[in-house]
C-alpha cells in the first residue's frame, strides 16, 4: 500500500485540479458539490476530494437511510470530519409511496434498485435548490462488474474515481489524510443486506488484481468476474438510439 501511496500521490492532486477545473467550466462561484454520504470509502474520499478542491463551504453532504440504517452513525462521523454541513433525508416513504402505488408485484430486482434511484432524484431536487452539481462516487472496480444501479448511483454531473481500482481509491484516501476507519471500512451496498464481496463471490483485491492484469488463478472466480462484466455492458454503454437515415 505505501508504494501504490507513492504512485498516486501525484493522482490526487491531478483529481483536485480537475475538479477545480469542472467547476471553473461547468458551474460559478457559489455552486456547490452534491453528495450523498452512505459511510462507505467512496463517498467519504470523493467527498474529501470535492473539500480539497473546493472548500468544505462547497460541499453539501447528504444522508439517505431507508428506515432505519445501522451504520449511520459512521455518515455523521465522515461530515464532521470534513466540517461540511449536511442533511438526512430518510427515503422510506417515497420508496414505499412509490412501491404502494404500483399496480404489479414488486419483485428483488426492484426492491434492490429503486431506492438507489430515489437517492439520485433527491440529490437531483437538492442539487437544484442549493445551485449544486451531483457527485458520482463509482471506482472502476465497481464499474467493471456492474457493481451499480442504473440511473441510480451510477450517475452524476461528474465523477472524480471513475478511473481508479477500490485498491487505488483507498491509497488515494490514506494519501488524503483521512482516518483508516473511513478507508477500511467494510464496503455494504446498502440494497441486498450483505457486504460488497460476499454478494459479489470473490474479494475487491482479486478483482483488481484481474483487471489490471487478467490473472486470476481461481478459474471459478475469473469466470464469474467475466460473466458479470459481459452482463453489465449495459450500464457502461450509451443508451442505444436508432439513428434516421438522410
Amino acid at each position: 500500500m505505501d508504494v501504490l501511496r507513492g504512485m498516486l500521490s501525484s493522482e490526487k492532486n491531478n483529481i483536485i485540479n480537475w475538479i477545480r477545473g469542472y467547476f471553473r467550466n461547468n458551474a460559478d462561484n457559489d455552486t456547490k458539490a452534491v453528495i450523498g454520504i452512505s459511510g462507505g470509502k467512496d463517498s467519504t474520499i470523493a467527498a474529501a476530494l470535492c473539500v480539497a478542491a473546493l472548500g468544505k463551504e462547497r460541499v453539501a453532504g447528504v444522508l439517505m437511510p431507508q428506515g432505519k440504517q445501522s451504520d449511520i452513525d459512521v455518515s455523521y462521523a465522515v461530515c464532521r470530519h470534513l466540517g461540511i454541513e449536511h442533511s438526512e433525508i430518510n427515503i422510506n416513504k417515497a420508496v414505499q409511496g412509490l412501491y404502494a402505488a404500483i399496480p404489479f408485484n414488486i419483485n428483488d430486482v426492484a426492491t434492490m434498485n429503486t431506492p438507489a434511484r430515489i437517492r439520485m432524484a433527491t440529490l437531483y431536487a437538492i442539487a437544484a435548490a442549493v445551485n449544486g452539481r451531483v457527485v458520482n462516487t463509482c471506482n472502476a472496480s465497481e464499474i467493471y462488474v456492474g457493481w451499480g444501479t442504473k440511473f441510480g448511483d451510477n450517475v452524476g454531473d461528474f465523477s472524480p474515481l471513475a478511473e481508479f481500482t477500490v485498491t487505488e481509491v483507498k491509497a488515494i484516501g490514506y494519501e488524503l489524510g483521512l482516518p483508516v476507519e473511513f478507508v477500511e471500512k467494510l464496503p455494504i451496498d446498502g440494497l441486498c443486506g450483505k457486504s460488497d464481496e460476499s454478494a459479489l463471490g470473490f474479494s475487491y483485491e482479486i478483482l483488481d488484481k484481474y483487471i489490471k492484469t487478467g490473472v486470476c488463478e481461481n478459474i471459478d472466480i475469473k469466470e464469474r468476474i467475466e460473466m458479470l462484466h459481459r452482463q453489465s455492458a449495459h450500464k457502461r454503454n450509451p443508451i442505444p438510439t436508432y439513428r434516421r437515415e438522410v
